[in-house]
């Protein structure tokens, strides 16, 4: 099961790097998959952590800025940054539940 998952997964890998590659070829043809991936790889997601006044935690995912050359490529490619995702609120950790997962986190 787990070579068959592996071959699936480098497989997929593959349809990708030369969908990339038609695509480049097309739109941008001085550009190769694995430049465009290195210059994206500066785009990151991350989650913003605020503590609210009540015990939650307001969550806001996020991802960075695209820098001009990102936007380069982006625009090259005709790719468009989804918008911000929505915050969300998460409710506080039952402490009880908390020591139940540090306990088992040690084990």
């Amino acid at each position: 099961m787990r070579i068959e998952a592996h071959i699936l997964v480098c497989f997929l890998a593959y349809c990708l790097s030369v969908t990339l590659r038609k695509r480049l070829e097309a739109h941008a043809p001085g550009l190769t998959p694995r430049a465009v991936l290195e210059t994206l790889s500066g785009l990151l997601m991350l989650d913003v952590h605020l503590p609210l006044a009540d015990g939650r935690e307001l969550v806001l995912p996020r991802y960075t800025q695209p820098e001009p050359e990102h936007r380069l490529v982006l625009e090259k490619l005709g790719w468009e940054l989804p918008a911000q995702p929505p915050p969300r609120i998460r409710s506080p950790q039952v402490p009880a539940l908390a020591k139940q997962k540090e306990t088992k986190s040690k084990l």
